[in-house]
């Protein structure tokens, strides 16, 4: 419709030519510019697509009748002459519905104008809103029964004759601008039926039958290689049970919680009595070395080789890595699908972080069987030199999750074709959050794999998603379940200074012979460049290895510690975990670890593949809640306990018992119990001061005035009487402090911190006497 439509002719057509009755000279608006703005559509003093005002109340003395309605909408501008039009109607709307009424971007307003000649103004308010219509008495009506239509419809808006078609003409008086739905049809629509509920056991039925599709044109799988050799058949239950004593402790056991627990093979205790029937596996071991099977790779080798899933739950440093690699290569190989007709890889390692995948590849290098290709693909790797590798054709993927489930979302690579998956150090996977992006391969992967978990833990996310992602696996652990440190390792504590820390490690580094190699490794990043910066400055071959260097050229730090080039490595945790270094002697342990579960992974960098090591740790007062969890590693690991490092946490333990005893909540409440208990990182208990306060026998009282806050009653006694000795002291003393401050051009402040510091210890020593 046409800005300057006024009036329809007989048969309807608009006649586009505006009212051209002049307005006297004397005629003007009463109102201030800004008040006229209110006339044009739009949003003006909470108006949205407002109509233009009466004139009758906006204009000023008397003239003939002139053009009332004006205003300009978005592009429009349509004027009424006064005897087509009669007094304002206006109706009330709930707030809620107004939104309905104006449509997006007020295309439902102008619709609802055009359709029924009237112009429509909106004003919003806290509860309602009112919607005011100017126009004729037919086209206000109109306006009106269409306005009530849309809110009683709720959601379904109202339509014209383009949107819903001629045949709901009878609302709108039978005009070809449309019509909306009628009242009768509204309420019938509007009708609420009851919403049937959700059939669960349907959604699982169709989520299998999703699931039988989209896998029923995978080719067959085999998994059982395993001949049984006569020496390893013959041997009885107690030989087995004698052997696997002997052997570290080894236990096996069946996860199997749906049938009869099922016959658990015996060990290999050699590679002839596992690999027998696969010559080209025993040249690669003869010409590696190796004479003898470590404990877990004698139990975990007939029980993948029988086709089974595995949990490998082991130190770190006892081959776990070889313990599922050569069955994956004997896997692969038996596969009914020859090799040149599969679609991808055959198999996938998921590791957590770079370093270990690189050396994951290696080892697969070493042990190159048939000619198997493996890739290594990482973050912070040439992105597109991964791709084209995998598009070259691969057999073996060595991956971390995220830049395989980035490869895996664009569509850059075929999982459906793994066969053999193994999920290595998984504790530490979900440690770093990677479970979602192992979850989302997972949904790629063929459901009837053979599945391989290994890691040095047995936490509770481990559990979990060992039962979702493997079937009826078996468990092989070597020693415990709890954690141990490894036996071969030789641990050292020193309870130190925090300003004593850097003298120990210099003649630590000062004192290692030749052929000796140390990891030190530190709490932070920045720590990591600045202890490295001062072993360069001294002359030391060093290099460092964190998570913030470029990948290049933490491939360059850990290729010089391997050969030699340099004997000193300074490290985050990041190489606590899967670093297969065999000849590191010692491992430093500059800052205490954030956790037990990452001491033992540090010390479990030394003492590898049976070679002996030693492991230095560094406690200082602030890590004296870390005491009573690294006590019980070093009594099952048979290592002497300092005494100081016992006291410590029998300190601890004390302090502990007391802050339950006098806040029973547990810090719980707001603040994540920082100021009332819950966590020990808000206190000051590990400092020297209150611990030497501790040591020399001051009881409970006065700990309870010192920086403690056991309950808000002790905290405003210590704070008032502070204040009152400070007070005493400083008006003591203020003249000759003047004088100090005047000569040396101090602030005042940093007197008055003196004297309350002062005042606090000669307190101190005040309730001791008094409780003496």
């Amino acid at each position: 419709m046409s800005d300057w439509e006024d009036e329809y002719d007989q048969d309807g057509v608009a006649i586009y030519k505006p009212a051209t009755k002049p307005a006297p000279a004397d005629w003007k608006f009463s109102c201030n510019d800004r008040e006229r703005e209110n006339v044009v559509f739009g949003v003006k003093n909470g108006t949205k697509f407002g109509a233009p005002r009466e004139t009758r109340a906006n204009r000023s003395g008397p003239g003939p009748e002139v053009n009332k309605w004006g205003g300009r909408g978005p592009g429009r501008q349509t004027t009424f002459s006064k005897e087509e039009s009669s007094r304002p109607l206006t109706i009330t709307v709930e707030t809620t519905s107004i939104g309905r009424v104006i449509g997006r971007g007020g295309a439902t307003i102008r619709e609802l104008q055009e359709s029924s000649g009237a112009r429509i103004k909106i004003n919003k308010g806290g509860y309602e809103g009112e919607v005011v219509i100017f126009g004729s008495t037919a086209a206000q009506q109109k306006a009106k029964e269409m306005i009530e239509d849309l809110v009683a419809e709720g959601n379904s808006r109202y339509c014209n004759g383009s949107r819903r078609g001629q045949e709901y003409e009878g609302r709108c008086g039978g005009e070809k601008n449309g019509s909306v739905w009628s009242t009768a049809e509204l309420q019938a629509a509007n009708v609420v039926q009851n919403r049937p509920s959700i059939d669960w056991d349907a959604i699982r039925e169709n989520k299998e039958k999703y699931k039988e599709l989209k896998w029923k044109d995978i080719p067959p799988i085999k998994k059982k290689f395993y001949t049984e050799a006569p020496s390893v058949a013959v041997l009885t239950a107690e030989e087995v049970g004698e052997w696997r004593k002997e052997n570290n402790n080894i236990f096996v056991d069946d996860l199997n919680e749906e049938e009869e627990k099922r016959q658990i093979p015996n060990p290999c205790r050699t590679f002839l009595e596992a690999f027998e029937r696969y010559p080209e596996i025993m040249e690669n071991i003869d010409r590696v070395g190796f004479t003898k099977p470590t404990p877990i790779q004698s139990q975990a080798w007939p029980v993948l080789l029988s086709g089974e899933d595995l949990i490998a739950i082991a130190q770190t440093g006892t081959g776990k890595t070889l313990a599922y690699l050569l069955p994956g290569f004997i896997h692969m190989d038996g596969q009914p699908v020859p090799r040149a007709e599969r679609d991808g890889p055959g198999m996938l390692v998921l590791t957590p972080t770079r370093e270990l995948a690189l050396q994951i590849e290696a080892e697969c290098n070493k042990y190159r069987y048939k000619g198997y290709k493996s890739i290594c693909i990482y973050g912070g790797g040439d992105r597109r030199g991964q791709i084209n590798l995998v598009k070259d054709g691969v057999d073996i993927v060595i991956a971390t999750p995220g830049r395989l489930n980035d490869l895996q979302m664009n569509e850059l690579i075929n999982l459906r074709s793994i066969t053999y998956l193994v999920l290595d150090e998984a504790d530490r996977m979900l440690d770093m959050g990677f479970e979602p992006q192992i979850m989302k391969i997972l949904l790629d992967i063929r459901p009837d794999r053979q599945t391989v978990m290994t890691s040095a833990t047995w936490p509770t996310g481990v559990r979990r998603l060992a039962k979702s992602y493997l079937k009826n696996p078996m468990m092989v652990y070597v020693g415990t379940l709890d954690l141990a440190a490894v036996n071969t390792v030789q641990q050292t504590v020193l309870i130190v200074r925090e300003e004593e820390k850097k003298s120990y490690l210099f003649d630590f580094i000062r004192n290692m012979q030749p052929e000796e190699k140390v990891i030190i490794f530190v709490g932070k990043k920045l720590a990591v460049d600045d202890l490295s910066s001062d072993m360069c400055l001294q002359g030391l071959a060093v290099q460092s290895l964190h998570g913030d260097r470029e990948q290049c050229d933490r491939e360059e730090a850990l290729k010089d510690f391997k050969n030699g080039r340099v004997r000193i490595l300074v490290a985050t945790d990041l190489a606590s975990r899967g670093l297969d270094v065999h000849d590191v002697t010692h491992v430093f342990n500059f800052d205490f670890p954030r956790n037990i579960e990452e001491y033992v992974h540090r010390v479990g960098r030394t003492g590898r593949a049976g070679r002996s090591g030693a492991a230095v740790t560094l406690v200082t007062r602030e890590n004296w809640r870390m005491a009573p969890e690294l006590i019980p590693i070093m009594e099952r690991a048979g290592q002497d306990i300092p005494e100081e490092l016992l006291l410590m946490a029998e300190r601890y333990q004390k302090h502990k018992k007391e802050k339950e005893m006098s806040n029973p909540r547990g810090g719980q409440g707001r603040g994540g119990g920082r100021r009332s208990g819950g966590t020990d990182r808000g206190q000051n208990w590990g400092s020297n001061t209150e611990l030497s306060m501790l040591e020399q026998g001051l009881n409970l009282p006065v700990l309870f005035l010192f920086n403690v806050h056991f309950s808000s009653l002790f905290s405003v006694i210590e704070r008032f009487v502070c204040w009152i000795i400070s007070m005493i002291i400083w008006w003591q003393l203020a003249p000759n402090c003047f004088l100090v401050l005047k000569e040396f051009k101090m602030h005042i402040f940093l007197c008055h911190k003196l004297i309350s510091l002062l005042s606090f210890r000669i307190f101190c020593v005040i309730s001791w006497l008094w409780k003496a």
